[in-house]
């Protein structure tokens, strides 16, 4: 009786580890995309400002663009920065990122929007 029971526990620790080892090999791959992304976005972080300004003149106005898009493209400036230092510092947790556009070139007409990270 115990060795039954010991090899139904070999076996079903043996079932918890295999989809763990498959996704072991996706870990590298997530780890540095989110690394990238993360240089990415702290780098590029400042062209939220000229971005912000053409979204927000374009559907509200120049003047509304010009003051209320520069107000909005600093912050929008800040959070992607500060998004990509955090995916920098904490690339090894492969998480989603936190502003979406993933990228200033994806969907560039699109306005920025903040999001809750989820691991990937």
């Amino acid at each position: 009786m115990k060795k039954m029971i010991q090899a139904l526990l070999m076996l079903s620790v043996l079932f918890l580890a295999v989809p763990n080892l498959a996704l072991a090999d996706e870990y590298p791959d997530k780890a540095l995309e989110k690394l990238g992304t993360g240089l990415a976005n702290a780098v590029t972080g400042v062209v939220e400002i000229p971005k912000t300004i053409i979204i927000i003149g374009n559907r509200d106005g120049v003047i509304h663009g010009m003051t209320v898009g520069f107000i909005k493209g600093i912050a929008y400036t800040v959070g992607r920065s500060l998004s990509g230092a955090f995916d920098i510092a904490t690339f090894l947790v492969p998480t989603t990122p936190f502003v979406k556009p993933t990228h200033i070139w994806d969907d560039f007409n699109r306005e920025t929007t903040f999001v809750e990270a989820k691991m990937r």
